[in-house]
């Protein structure tokens, strides 16, 4: 039987694509206007196609000239600059040209179903009145969509990061989102701690044994270590870094410490014994539970869920952002799966 093909807009560097193709999806294309996180996307799905584009003004008549397949499923995040705004259909709103691309696409290709996720206020912004402006955007297309908020510690993934799903299928079916998984959550501890504290170059063996099912999942067909270097940081923050207990942050310092950086998530330290907090792009105020720096890219990869052969292109601050702008692959991979049986 055909493997169902997928259209990945505002890919990244393809952490949503790989959960499908993990799940036994064809990836057709990758769409993104960021060239080092498409450039890592065809590292990492080397039969699928790219293609480097402003969604604003790339219309879908280009993209379908060089697709050869019909696509049964879209998937992607589209910014959402302008979704804060109420009182008319988000899809007329100048900023949510991005969001509308999505909609005209999926408009264009009419596949069997879509996949859009974004961050978890969208669903209570205005009242819910953008929540509702999206699904009824796709039910004049056809659509029946459903949205959720889901947690990626639930699916195995060692991140408290929450993303809002929507999910919308071609005609009158429903959607039905996976149930958590049971049994205990993934730690940071579990994700990262067969990682050395300090760098490596990009293909050195391993020089730990993994001492956790997760370790062991994400070194599979892994040919060595990558994008594990590590931050240089000055010998002030190493000090104040060092003062902060594992789990910590900037309560733990002596008082006068307090105020050295002006975010609420200064000085904040994983917690072994926990999920990760959200992974972010890069901002440098989460450190390693034990070591006294930020994570590396590639323990933030472990972070996201992104097994170990995924390899990350470009310098090391794209890297970052590549990874904190991804959908953990393990969670897109258990959406993939339930979807599967609704095509």
């Amino acid at each position: 039987m055909a493997k169902p093909t997928v259209l990945d807009m505002f890919s990244g560097c393809g952490g949503l694509s790989l959960g499908f193709e993990n799940a036994g999806y064809d990836i057709l294309m990758g769409i993104d206007n960021y060239y080092p996180a498409l450039e890592t996307f065809q590292n990492n799905h080397s039969t699928s196609a790219t293609a480097c584009l402003d969604l604003v003004n790339a219309v879908p008549e280009d993209v379908g000239r060089s697709i050869s397949k019909k696509v049964d499923v879209i998937i992607g995040g589209p910014p959402c600059q302008g979704f804060s705004i109420a009182g008319k259909r988000i899809i007329d709103d100048d900023r949510n040209k991005l969001y509308k691309s999505f909609v005209e696409y999926v408009r264009y290709f009419k596949p069997k179903a879509f996949l859009m996720e974004n961050v978890p206020n969208i669903v209570s912004m205005a009242n819910g009145l953008i929540k509702d402006a999206i699904i009824e955007d796709f039910q004049n297309l056809g659509y029946t969509t459903v949205y959720k908020i889901l947690l990626a510690s639930n699916y195995g993934v060692p991140q408290n990061r929450r993303r809002a799903i929507f999910v919308g299928l071609r005609g009158t079916s429903t959607f039905e989102f996976p149930a958590p998984e049971k049994g205990k959550l993934t730690t940071s501890l579990q994700a990262i701690s067969d990682l050395p504290e300090h760098s490596v170059e990009d293909g050195s063996p391993y020089l730990y044994k993994p001492s956790s099912s997760y370790q062991t999942k994400m070194r599979n067909l892994s040919q060595g270590v990558f994008n594990h270097v590590i931050t240089q940081h000055k010998e002030s923050t190493i000090e104040i870094i060092s003062l902060v207990p594992d789990g910590g942050n900037y309560k733990d310092l002596p008082k006068e410490l307090h105020h050295t950086r002006k975010v609420n998530i200064a000085w904040t330290r994983l917690n072994s014994n926990k999920p990760s907090f959200t992974i972010d792009t890069g901002h440098r105020h989460h450190f390693h539970y034990e070591f006294n720096r930020v994570p590396t890219v590639r323990e933030s990869a472990r972070i996201q869920s992104f097994p170990d052969n995924f390899i990350f292109s470009g310098s090391k601050t794209s890297q970052y952002i590549q990874v904190g702008n991804a959908v953990p692959p393990l969670l897109a991979e258990h959406l993939a799966n339930k979807l599967k049986g609704h095509l």
